[in-house]
C-alpha cells in the first residue's frame, strides 16, 4: 500500500515523463497526461489505484479550468461573438445531442427488431450526446495559437463554439445527477437547481461585480503578492464551495468566481497567478481519466472503438462544417471549423464520469466510449497539421479562394521595389511603418487580424489579410523584391517560421526580429535573423539614459554611453551603410559599413578571420553572412567559405582599400 507521499511522487515523476515525450513529439502535454494514466493505472502496471483522495484533488483541476473560462466570458465579448457563441456553438451543442438521441432510438429499434437486447437508457444517450458534443479547448487553442490561426476566420468560428461548449458544462453538470430520478422526481429537481442557480448568478452578477472590484482593490493595495494568491484562491473556493452547498456543483462556482473577475481591472494578473493551479491541478485530472482506461479493451474490442471513435468524429466533422456553412461560411471556411472541433474534449471525460458515478450508462460502455475519446484526441494534431491538404481535396473553391487573396497581396505589392515587409502590424508594426513612411521608404505589411487589417486598408495604409509565416503570402508579398523583412511581434515559434521560409527562398534578405528579451536569441541568430531587438535590452537603455540625465550627467555623454552600449549590443549598429544622401562634410570621415562578397574563386577561402590583415586596412569586422543566409559573429576563429558576404566596418578610404584586398582573386 503506498503512502500519501509514495502516491504523490509517483504521479510527479509520471506525469514530468509524460510530458516530456509529448513536447518531444510535438504534442499537447494533455496526451501525456492521459496516456500516463493509462500506464500507472490499475489496468496496466498497477502502481498506483484510484484512489478517493486522489479523484477529490484532481476535481479541483476542473474547478481552475471552470475559473479560467469564466475569466474569459466578460460581457463585452461575448456581446461581440454573439453570432458564433449563441448561434452556432448553441445549435452544435443542442444538434449534437439531439442527434445522438435520435441514433439511440434508431439502434435500439433495430436491436429489437434483431431480438437483441439494447442495455442503453435515454438517460446514457443523453450522457454520451452530450460528451460527444464536447470539444476539446485546451488541444485545440494551443494549436491554433501556434499555428496563429486564432484571429483567423475558422479560427474566430473555433473559438466561438469553444466558448458556448465550456458554458454549456455549467447546466449540463447540474442536469445529468437529477437523470437517475424518476420524471416528476427529476422535473421538481431541476426545476429547484434552475431557480436555485437563477438567484444565485443574478445576486452575485448584479452585485457581485462592484463587491469584487472594491474587494480586490483593498487586498491589492496592502501590497503583497501573498495575500493576493490567498485571497484568490479563497475567491474561488469559496464561491465553489457556496454553489456545492446550494446544491448545484463546484464549477458553477468557479465558473461566476471567473466571470467577476473578469469584469474587473485585475484581470490579466489573475490569469498569470492561476495559471500554475490550474495546469498542475487539471493534469492530475488527466491522470485519473486515464488510470480509468483499460488498455485490454484496445486490444480485446479494437473494432468497437474503431468504429466508436471514426463514426462520432466523421459525424462531428459533418455536422460542424454543415452549420458553419448554414451561418454562411466560406466553404473552406466551414470545412476546417468541422475538422478542429470532431475531436472530443476534456469536460467530455467529466460528463462521462459523472453518468457512470449516478449509473446512467452501463460499465461495459463506459472503457470503449473513454479509449475512443482518447484516440480522438490523439488524432487531433495530425488532422490539424494536414488540414490545408484535407480541404484543398475536398473543395476546390477554398483553392480559388486562398488563390484570389494571394492575387490581392500581389496586386497591392506589384509596383513596390526595395520595400520592407513587415511581418505583424500591431503597435511596433504600425510605428515603424510610419517611420517607413515619413522616409518615403515602400512597405507591405502582413497581418491575421481583420478588423485591424480592414480599418487600417481604409485609412490607406499598405496593409493586407495574410499569415506571414507561409511563404506563398510572403512571396505575394514581394520578397523576391523586398530591402528587408521586420518581423514586429514577440512570438519565438513563429518568427523562426518565417525566418525558416525567407531563408529558404531569398537568403541574402536582412530580417531583423523583435523579442521580449535575449533568451532566444542564439536560437534566432541560428535561424538567419540579421538581427535581434530585446525589448528588455532597449527599456533598461533608456531607464538608464534617464537616470544619467536627471542625476546630472551631461546630456552628450549620456548619449554616448547608450550609443557604445548598443554598438556592442547590435553589430550593424557599428557605422552605417553608404547612400546617395551621405554626402555631407559631416558625414565622410564618420566609421560606415560595407557588405563585400567574397568571389568562389578567393584565396581568402579557407582562411580564419585572424589571419585577415584586417587591421592593415584599419577596419573591423562586423559580421559574416553565409551562402545560406546564417549570420555568424565575428569570431577570429571563424573559417571564411566561397559565397560569404561580410559586413566591415570603417573610414571611406580604409572601406575602399579593404574592398580591392577581398575581392582579388
Amino acid at each position: 500500500m503506498l503512502s500519501a507521499l509514495d502516491l504523490t511522487l509517483l504521479y510527479l515523476v509520471a506525469a514530468v515523463l509524460g510530458v516530456v515525450v509529448c513536447r518531444s513529439l510535438k504534442l499537447p502535454p494533455i496526451l501525456g497526461y492521459l496516456v500516463v494514466g493509462v500506464v500507472i493505472g490499475p489496468n496496466a502496471l498497477a502502481l498506483a489505484s484510484d484512489v478517493p483522495a486522489v479523484q477529490h484533488l484532481a476535481e479541483f483541476g476542473v474547478v481552475f479550468l471552470m475559473f479560467a473560462i469564466g475569466l474569459e466570458f466578460n460581457l463585452p465579448k461575448l456581446h461581440s461573438m454573439r453570432s458564433m457563441v449563441f448561434g452556432l456553438g448553441l445549435l452544435q451543442v443542442v444538434v449534437t445531442i439531439a442527434g445522438t438521441m435520435l441514433g439511440h432510438v434508431l439502434l435500439r429499434w433495430g436491436f429489437e427488431m434483431a431480438g437483441r437486447p439494447w442495455d442503453l437508457g435515454w438517460q446514457g444517450a443523453l450522457v454520451l450526446g452530450s460528451a460527444m458534443a464536447m470539444s476539446s479547448t485546451a488541444i485545440v487553442v494551443k494549436l491554433m495559437s501556434e499555428r496563429l490561426e486564432l484571429e483567423s476566420e475558422h479560427g474566430r468560428r473555433v473559438i466561438g463554439v469553444l466558448l458556448f461548449q465550456d458554458l454549456a458544462v455549467v447546466p449540463l453538470l447540474v442536469l445529468i445527477p437529477a437523470l437517475g430520478g424518476s420524471g416528476s422526481a427529476m422535473a421538481q429537481t431541476l426545476a429547484w437547481a434552475g431557480l436555485k442557480a437563477v438567484l444565485l448568478l443574478v445576486l452575485l452578477l448584479t452585485g457581485g461585480q462592484h463587491v469584487m472590484r472594491r474587494w480586490l482593490t483593498l487586498v491589492a493595495r496592502r501590497k503583497s503578492q501573498e495575500l493576493f494568491m490567498l485571497n484568490l484562491l479563497l475567491v474561488t473556493l469559496g464561491l465553489a464551495w457556496l454553489t456545492e452547498h446550494a446544491g448545484l456543483s463546484l464549477a458553477l462556482g468557479a465558473f461566476v468566481a471567473g466571470m467577476l473577475i473578469a469584469e474587473t481591472e485585475y484581470k490579466h494578473q489573475v490569469e498569470m497567478d492561476i495559471r500554475p493551479f490550474h495546469d498542475v491541478l487539471l493534469g492530475l485530472f488527466f491522470i485519473t481519466i486515464g488510470m480509468r482506461l483499460d488498455w485490454q479493451t484496445l486490444v480485446y474490442q479494437w473494432p468497437l472503438v474503431i468504429v466508436l471513435t471514426l463514426a462520432p468524429t466523421a459525424a462531428k466533422f459533418v455536422l460542424v462544417a454543415g452549420l458553419a456553412k448554414l451561418f454562411r461560411s466560406p466553404t473552406g471556411t466551414a470545412l476546417r471549423t468541422g475538422l478542429y472541433l470532431a475531436q472530443a474534449g476534456e469536460f467530455g471525460f467529466v460528463l462521462l464520469t459523472l453518468g457512470a458515478q449516478h449509473n446512467l450508462i452501463a460499465a461495459q460502455w463506459v472503457s470503449p466510449v473513454l479509449a475512443a475519446m482518447v484516440m480522438s484526441m490523439l488524432m487531433t494534431p495530425l488532422i490539424i497539421e494536414y488540414s490545408d491538404r484535407i480541404v484543398m481535396k475536398l473543395s476546390a473553391s477554398d483553392w480559388l479562394l486562398q488563390s484570389v487573396q494571394l492575387t490581392s497581396i500581389a496586386k497591392k505589392s506589384i509596383q513596390t521595389e526595395a520595400h520592407v515587409i513587415i511581418c505583424g502590424y500591431g503597435r511596433s508594426g504600425q510605428n515603424l511603418a510610419r517611420l517607413l513612411e515619413a522616409e518615403k521608404i515602400p512597405y507591405m505589411a502582413l497581418d491575421l487580424d481583420p478588423d485591424r487589417v480592414r480599418q487600417a486598408a481604409a485609412a490607406g495604409q499598405s496593409v493586407v489579410f495574410g499569415d506571414a509565416a507561409r511563404l506563398p503570402s510572403l512571396i505575394a508579398a514581394g520578397l523576391s523584391r523586398a530591402s528587408a523583412v521586420v518581423i514586429s511581434y514577440h512570438d519565438t515559434p513563429s518568427a523562426l517560421k518565417v525566418l525558416h521560409e525567407v531563408r529558404g527562398h531569398s537568403p541574402r534578405i536582412p530580417v531583423i526580429v523583435r523579442t521580449i528579451d535575449d533568451t532566444d536569441l542564439e536560437k534566432l541568430r541560428a535561424a538567419g535573423a540579421t538581427e535581434v531587438v530585446p525589448e528588455a535590452i532597449e527599456g533598461s537603455l533608456m531607464l538608464a539614459s534617464h537616470a544619467l540625465a536627471l542625476v546630472g550627467v551631461p546630456m552628450r555623454r549620456v548619449l554616448r554611453i547608450a550609443r557604445d552600449a548598443r554598438d556592442r549590443r547590435y553589430g550593424l549598429l557599428r557605422g552605417y551603410f553608404h547612400g546617395s544622401d551621405d554626402d555631407t562634410a559631416e558625414d565622410r570621415d564618420q566609421a560606415r559599413l560595407l557588405s563585400i562578397s567574397l568571389p568562389d574563386a578567393s584565396p581568402l577561402v579557407g582562411q580564419s578571420l585572424r589571419e585577415l590583415d584586417s587591421a592593415a586596412w584599419k577596419i573591423s569586422i562586423v559580421s559574416v553572412r553565409r551562402k545560406n543566409g546564417a549570420v555568424r559573429s565575428a569570431d577570429d576563429d571563424l573559417v571564411l567559405q566561397a559565397g560569404d558576404t561580410l559586413v566591415v566596418s570603417g573610414t571611406p578610404e580604409s572601406l575602399a582599400r579593404a574592398e580591392q584586398g577581398l575581392l582579388v582573386v
